[in-house]
């Protein structure tokens, strides 16, 4: 079964994953980074064609396969689109061989407690059915922790691990993500808050139940080792979380079993103006320094 194949590559294979999935808020900067001013379009339908474009450059360029790729996260928009005339997850499984997940989150609350919760997720559950019959393997969620603070971090693992188990009842892998700013005054703190929490939610999860894990890059090498090698976790995965692709692999590469889920550490030197032999280069540049730091440990 290509489900089976796909949990063992998750699980197992070495490489990285692609973070894909800029939203509506985040779409306009991913386009100046990429060249393409905000006059180039007068609405969301034309950002979201423009940015589609875009991750159809990436999906289809050389180096971007299931050989250093495990799996790529998708916006709704990418998902719901085509890549050479299929649609973007079966592409992206059988013809590059590179796991697709899905963002379900719509977004964060504003502040409250030193944390950002999500926003409600109205529809979850057409839209797990349609991410299944898509072939979608995963989804991701993202909520931000800015502050040490023990009420507010226990709220966002509440909410993570109660969305978890609505998405493992559609028979997808969830990834959760409760991002720790590197901005925080106490990161490390909260790090600590945020790990305990997370312990205390996999220890309660059924014997049967197998998550991921999407965290900032800590403070202290291999400080999330814990959570690595817990038997509820099939994988644990960094985001750059502003970092510069240098600074992030490089912390990256002295934290044991943790691989890259990046995406400005990836994406931040592609220009829609550069021919598709500078394009593929840069890219396959980019994915060679980033697979390196998520295999090859210090």
């Amino acid at each position: 079964m290509a489900n089976d194949k796909m949990m063992a590559q998750v699980g197992e294979q070495q490489g990285f994953f692609a973070a894909l999935d800029q939203s509506g808020g985040s779409t306009p900067g991913a386009l100046r980074l990429y060249g393409i001013p905000d006059s180039a379009y007068s609405d969301d339908a034309g950002m979201f064609k423009l940015i589609h474009e875009m991750r159809v450059r990436i999906i289809t360029a050389p180096a971007f396969t299931g050989d250093k790729v495990i799996g790529a996260i998708l916006f709704e928009a990418t998902m719901d689109g085509q890549a050479q005339g299929k649609p973007v997850p079966a592409f992206l499984w059988e013809d590059r061989g590179v796991v697709p997940f899905l963002k379900v989150d719509k977004g964060l609350e504003a502040e409250a407690d030193g944390v950002q919760l999500m926003k409600p997720i109205p529809g979850l559950d057409e839209l797990l059915e349609r991410a299944t019959k898509l072939g979608i393997f995963g989804t991701k969620m993202r909520s931000v922790i800015n502050l040490n603070s023990p009420n507010g971090i226990a709220a966002i693992v509440k909410q993570q691990f109660a969305l978890a188990a609505q998405i493992e009842a559609h028979g997808l892998m969830p990834i959760l993500e409760p991002e720790v700013s590197i901005k925080s005054p106490d990161k490390a703190g909260a790090e600590a808050t945020l790990r305990a929490e997370l312990a205390k939610g996999l220890d309660a999860l059924p014997q049967s139940s197998r998550v991921m894990l999407k965290l900032t890059i800590p403070e202290v090498a291999d400080f999330y080792r814990p959570l690595i090698e817990h038997p509820r976790v099939a994988r644990v995965v960094a985001l750059s979380g502003g970092y510069t692709r240098a600074d992030a692999c490089k912390r990256l590469a002295a934290n044991h079993g943790m691989i890259a889920s990046f995406s400005r550490a990836l994406i931040n030197e592609l220009k829609k103006s550069m021919s598709d032999s500078e394009f593929n280069a840069a890219l396959e540049s980019a994915v060679d320094e980033i697979y390196q730091a998520s295999v090859v440990k210090v």
